[in-house]
């Protein structure tokens, strides 16, 4: 499959919405870094720091900053990441403008997409917002699982887009074509499920139980620890107390901790098994080329999972998790491009 044909097929923001993609997946990895360095709160307020446009860095600037928040004294490890975080963001929110805006430009060219830029450019307000209340709403989760799938949701429109302008399509003659219109289901729940694992990844983060089982494979030294699913999954908790560092108890975490476990087993074992389809099944040298970098991301994304646990949830580990899921998700985007818009050769 050849992603980057002859120029003169591409529509007009074409590059823009690759860099836009590029972005966006600089940005989602600089949330997780963020998030996972539990430097969410690294700054009080928004859309400043302390009121300033980068951070307190003298000591009069410090210690009013600190007068001003007692109970959130002034980190510098933790608002640089911060910062620089809604920086880069800030600068999608231009470049998603910019799409739009040669969207509209252009919006009389034939096939010119214009409904998908209109999308994105308003749904990124929307996540800027989510942004402001993680904040403000001290880290609250179901804020911040919810911003977390805005950031998946914007690379993966950033990415369709980019899709679409390429003007790139699947040509099969009328036995082939047959084959692969007939993977479409399948493709879309494949997207389906990685998108709800994201989710339970989400929710694990930020209710702080990616150590709520120790140790692999096991949970607890048991197959089947005790847990409470009630409180682990409560989505009406009240909005007020600050959750950094989490509120839930132990058994409430190992549930929610087990719950993305058993996803991931239910994620592997579907892609898996969408893998063998594209290769066996519809055996074409394009589906074949897609099976084999799922089935890479895959293998990578559980290495990651089990090193998380194995090492203790190093950073560096943790922020990799997020990249690949976000690149698995990708991948799953072109594929359902690929299958919703294959023509006859």
């Amino acid at each position: 499959m050849r992603f980057f044909n002859a120029a003169e097929n591409r529509k007009p923001g074409f590059y823009l919405a690759l860099i836009a993609t590029l972005l966006a997946v600089i940005v989602v990895g600089l949330g997780a870094f963020t998030r996972l360095k539990h430097a969410g709160l690294g700054c009080p307020d928004w859309p400043g720091c302390y009121g300033h446009v980068w951070a307190p860095q003298a000591e009069h600037e410090i210690a009013n900053a600190n007068a001003a928040h007692p109970d959130m004294p002034v980190q510098l490890d933790k608002t640089w990441p911060e910062m620089v975080h809604r920086y880069f963001a800030g600068s999608l929110v231009i470049l998603t403008l910019a799409l739009l805006v040669l969207a509209v430009k252009n919006r009389n060219k034939p096939n010119q997409p214009i409904k998908l830029p209109v999308f994105i450019f308003a749904f990124i307000i929307l996540q800027a917002l989510f942004g402001m209340w993680t904040v403000t709403l001290k880290l609250w989760p179901q804020v911040v699982t919810t911003h977390l799938l805005g950031g998946f949701t914007m690379l993966s429109t950033l990415w369709l887009l980019t899709l679409r302008l390429d003007n790139q399509r699947w040509r099969f003659g009328d036995r082939e074509l047959g084959r692969v219109v007939a993977l479409r289901s399948w493709a879309l729940l494949g997207l389906f499920i990685v998108i709800a694992q994201i989710a339970l990844g989400g929710w694990t983060t930020s209710n702080y139980a990616a150590l709520a089982c120790p140790d692999f494979p096991t949970c607890r030294m048991q197959w089947l620890p005790e847990m409470d699913f009630a409180q682990g999954f409560n989505i009406f908790q009240h909005i007020g107390p600050n959750y950094l560092g989490g509120t839930m108890d132990n058994f409430a975490r190992v549930a929610i901790h087990f719950s993305h476990r058993i996803g991931a087993m239910v994620t592997a074992l579907y892609i898996g098994f969408l893998a063998w389809k594209l290769i066996a099944q519809v055996a074409l040298t394009e589906t074949k080329r897609i099976a084999v970098v799922l089935v890479a991301l895959l293998l990578t994304q559980l290495c990651l999972g089990v090193s998380n646990i194995v090492f203790n949830f190093p950073l560096s580990v943790a922020v990799a998790h997020n990249l690949t899921g976000a690149l698995l998700l990708l991948a799953l985007v072109t594929l359902n491009h690929r299958v919703f818009t294959a023509q006859p050769r």
